[in-house]
């Protein structure tokens, strides 16, 4: 069911309800501008997913990357661009317009509650996913993840058995017969 709400999320559609299958509201205004901006080719979106390149930082600077950091750790909705319809429903302002003119997402009060179940993480699931050579079986990731330097490589510890068999059984039998006492 969570794979399926992730999906509706990010494609506009409504996971359940009497609307599930269909497409969001969105409110639409004429796009002002059809021009291409800078650093657009440096952008891509595919199967509702986005993906910006164009930002890059060195290690120097730092007011740079703390900006940066600053925007991937932002929250996932803005409380200021909420806002309550007259007939109850919720209204999403975006921050900017998308290329078809969409400037708001209308939802009924339990399908923006689906939304936002959406944006919560499954347990105990890492959110950070990795790809091509740092991914975990890559060929190639010995030589690009750092390795502890050989000093600090310590001689394995002793594996610690769990209890025999026989503890176990005389543990059990020795708790029974004090609780029979």
């Amino acid at each position: 069911m969570a794979d399926v709400r992730i999906g509706a999320s990010i494609t506009y559609r409504l996971a359940f309800g009497p609307n599930a299958g269909r497409k969001a509201l969105t409110l639409q205004t004429v796009p002002v501008r059809d021009e291409k901006r800078k650093g657009d080719d440096l952008v891509s979106q595919q199967a509702g997913f986005s993906l910006h390149a164009g930002i890059a930082c060195k290690s120097h600077q730092r007011k740079k990357l703390e900006r940066l950091c600053r925007y991937i750790t932002r929250p996932a909705i803005a409380e200021r661009r909420l806002s309550l319809a007259n007939n109850g429903n919720v209204v999403i302002a975006l921050k900017t317009p998308y290329n078809d003119g969409t400037t708001h997402v209308v939802l009924s009060p339990m399908e923006f509650m689906g939304r936002l179940a959406a944006l919560v993480p499954k347990p105990r699931v890492n959110l950070t996913r990795f790809h091509g050579v740092f991914s975990p079986n890559s060929k190639l990731r010995d030589y690009v993840v750092p390795q502890k330097p050989v000093e600090e490589q310590e001689s394995p510890k002793p594996k610690a058995y769990s209890m025999t068999w026989a503890q176990r059984l005389k543990r059990v039998l020795t708790g029974r017969r004090s609780a029979l006492i």
